[in-house]
């Protein structure tokens, strides 16, 4: 797309005369801090005035040391924080024309025509209100002597962008909201910690989450625990779920399980709307089954603590945006609101995303919950279908006759096993037979294939690692014999979970076929690596858990320094040739640097990285992070970087090194991998079903043509199947990347936050703006 005639404009002008109000209100949400920062330094960086409003509407209303001039400095450190850093509050006085009145007059005193909010459907409608009043109380402010006349003419109209700050997940119109995915882990770290007690006793837990009248936090819960049961607004349960509830209960214990786990949303309620709550379900299993079973309300302990590495990185872009729909504004832009959706921050009308959101309790009110599931988006449709099948849905008795094999390849990563069990259980509700390979291509070979069944996979979707064991060998090495073993064991179908390894094995299954004739079977790739790097996908299986171990690792070491003199620390990240995890984290982290392998570095560039955090470390900031994938350069190492660092920065801040290793892979899925990798696993078993039934001929499967095997893969918002065959020009083998990756276009937006001023190609003078537009940060 052609760049904007006004892209070459100096930086001092772009934002000359300009001033923005950030704000943030309603309930707080983990994140909040990560866009207010953005919001400051990208309008800083354009030459606009930015101030802070505290206490939200109520610090409009009140004015004086409420609305304060913000500062590069004033957001350091800001970005790990929880809640919000400029406070939030509820106001009445907004809600009256009164209110807004003496709120347009601060403003207007300030000569700020440009407000950023930060909240929930009821603060930005509150803001829509404010901007479409802004003429009728500029009128009575100059009637009234409050404001001059020329005050009025150089206000005369109010720009407003909006950034859904809420945990709750509940506007219509965005993919995810700022909070939301922090919420997931705070409610995830609890029921982890839960179940293991509950495992002890045999016991049955109910936990209530939040979400008011929304229930995507249970609902994506419960998928990422594997709960027995879900209670949800959006779909209250049929009549007679008590019957049900207590069959299944019963069921589960009857197969081996030593827990029961149930969700309640907050705002829970059968068919006649009769609210369901913790006690009510209590009170229903004592009663019918006398199962020892307790309750736990989660409350507030879901919006505290640390925001993820997604809400930072989510948070920060929608920042940006905000600040660029701002500065593009007119005066009859309406209000607008920065939405996330698949992999872009774009910009919605404000209105009508309330709107679809009001839309959704009407039809809650009205019974109309089919549509209710709907108008939530294509995302909570998918993750409600997803639990139905998995949770609500009892196995044929009438069996396929069909085997399919899943096996995990190369190295280990969080989510694998996710992805395995949802893989099992749902092979087994089509009535298939799932067979579990040990040991990836070597185990297979060796014929160590043995059925899982539905509770050989029980628990499994909150274990780290791989539970079937995985190794890094490529199947070219035992063709012969995983040919014999596939006909051996009588497999029909192929699932490879796991990351380059994974797409190289199903390649070289698919070019041995003329050879081999066991080998024509549908053959699925579902990526699962901490680098990210598998060619079809913009998401893998367990890159969100290593970039979020990465996060809270860079947030200790940065702590670390609290107190002693200035320091900069050198933090080496895996990744292979792959700079994903470098460059999200750095963005999530606030690195001042990150060194990979796709965006080419030399010593110039070295050189200006060391002459910033010498000039940062003359301001009151006292802390710098840079960070290395780990094949970024094959001459600049981290040694040699630590080293340069060290040299140069002498009498100003010294340095410390960091590698951090196989950590990355370990530990527990996060939210996100664990409702990632259950969604793939069983998208990929419903692909296969379909598929077998293509190919069966004769009496037989035959699958020789190129969509017989793919690769499932993430693009923007859909899951799509992509041949292996078609993929191999996309692939720089070489390195084991994609040629193209859509990250790369984010790494400016860590530069501009870092207040770098120059061009980040070469050394090309240009404006904010043009950086930004340039690559690609906002829609044009």
């Amino acid at each position: 797309m052609a760049e904007p005639e006004h892209a070459h404009v100096e930086t001092t002008k772009m934002g000359v005369g300009r001033a923005i109000a950030v704000l943030t209100s309603g309930g707080d949400a983990q994140g909040m801090n990560a866009a207010v920062r953005a919001t400051v330094r990208v309008g800083l960086s354009t030459g606009a005035k930015v101030y802070f409003v505290h206490e939200g509407y109520q610090g409009l209303v009140d004015g004086g040391d409420n609305i304060e001039l913000a500062s590069w400095e004033s957001v350091s450190m800001m970005l790990q924080l929880g809640g919000t850093v400029i406070g939030s509050a509820r106001c009445q006085d907004f809600r009256t024309k009164e209110g807004r009145t003496k709120a347009a007059c601060n403003l207007v005193k300030l000569g700020i025509t440009n407000l950023c909010v930060i909240g929930g459907d009821g603060s930005l409608t509150g803001a829509n209100q404010f901007r479409t009043e802004w003429k009728e109380l500029l009128a009575d402010l100059l009637k009234t002597g409050k404001i001059t006349a020329n005050e009025a003419k150089s206000s005369s109209h109010l720009n407003i962008v909006g950034m859904v700050g809420s945990i709750d997940n509940d506007f219509c119109g965005t993919d995810m909201t700022i909070g939301t995915d922090s919420a997931l882990h705070r409610i995830i770290e609890i029921v982890d910690a839960i179940t293991t007690t509950a495992q002890s006793h045999q016991r049955t837990f109910i936990l209530e989450v939040m979400g008011r009248h929304c229930g995507y936090l249970a609902l994506v819960t419960a998928l990422a625990c594997g709960a027995d049961w879900v209670f949800i607004p959006e779909m209250p349960p049929d009549i007679g779920w008590e019957e049900h509830l207590c069959r299944r209960l019963t069921d589960q214990r009857n197969r081996g399980s030593r827990l029961n786990i149930i969700i309640v949303a907050e705002g829970a309620m059968d068919r006649t709307h009769v609210p369901i709550t913790c006690d009510t379900i209590k009170e229903l299993i004592g009663k019918n089954l006398g199962f020892d079973t307790r309750t736990t309300i989660l409350g507030h302990v879901q919006r505290g603590g640390t925001p993820s590495a997604f809400d930072r990185i989510l948070a920060s872009r929608m920042g940006v945006e905000a600040v660029m729909a701002l500065l593009e504004a007119t005066p009859d832009t309406p209000a607008c609101v920065v939405s996330l959706s698949g992999n872009h921050a774009v910009r919605l009308p404000l209105m009508e995303c309330v709107q679809v959101t009001k839309d959704v309790t009407v039809a809650m009110s009205e019974g109309r919950f089919e549509d209710a599931v709907k108008l939530r988006g294509k995302s909570f449709e998918n993750n409600w279908n997803t639990y139905k099948m998995l949770a609500h849905v009892r196995p044929p008795e009438t069996k396929s006759n069909i085997n399919i094999a899943i096996l995990n390849v190369g190295a280990p990563c969080a989510g694998m096993n996710a992805a395995v069990r949802s893989a099992v259980r749902t092979g087994l509700l089509q009535g298939h037979q799932m067979l579990g390979v040990h040991d990836s291509f070597d185990g297979l070979a060796r014929g160590k294939v043995v059925p899982i069944g539905w509770s050989g996979v029980a628990g499994w979707t909150g274990k780290g690692g791989s539970s079937l064991g995985t190794k890094r060998s490529l199947p070219h090495e035992h063709m012969e014999e995983i040919s014999q073993a596939i006909a051996k064991f009588n497999i029909h179908a192929m699932i490879l979970i796991g990351g380059f390894e994974a797409f190289l094995g199903g390649l070289e299954m698919v070019q041995s076929r003329e050879k081999y004739e066991e080998l024509c079977i549908p053959i699925v790739v579902v990526p699962a690596t901490v680098s990210n790097n598998v060619p079809g996908t913009d998401f893998s299986v367990g890159a969100d858990t290593a970039l979020n171990t990465i996060t809270m690792t860079c947030d200790r070491i940065k702590q670390s320094a609290a107190g002693t003199k200035r320091r900069v620390f050198i933090v080496e990240t895996m990744g292979g040739y792959c700079g994903y995890l470098a460059t999200m984290s750095g963005l999530a982290s606030g690195a001042d640097a990150a060194y990979i392998f796709e965006d080419p570095f030399n010593i110039r560039e070295l050189e200006m990285n060391v002459e910033h955090l010498v000039d940062k470390m003359k301001t009151t900031v006292k802390r710098g992070l840079i960070l290395r994938n780990e094949n970024s350069n094959t001459h600049y190492t981290t040694d040699f970087i630590y080293s340069l660092y060290s040299e140069e920065g002498k009498g100003v801040f010294d340095c410390r090194k960091n590698v951090l290793g196989h950590m990355q892979q370990g530990g527990t899925p996060s939210p996100f991998d664990r409702n990632f990798g259950t969604k793939m696993g069983m998208k990929s078993v419903l692909w296969l079903t379909d598929k077998l039934k293509e190919c069966y001929r004769h009496g037989r499967i035959f699958a020789n043509s190129s969509d017989s095997a793919c690769v499932l893969g993430m693009r923007k918002r859909a899951m799509v199947f992509q041949p292996l065959a078609d993929l191999k020009d996309q692939t720089d083998f070489e390195h084991r990347i994609p040629k193209t990756q859509w990250w790369i276009k984010l790494r400016p937006i860590m530069k501009i936050l870092a207040k770098y001023n120059i061009n980040l190609d070469t050394s090309e003078k240009a404006t904010m703006e043009h950086v930004i537009k340039k690559r690609g940060l906002v829609q044009q």
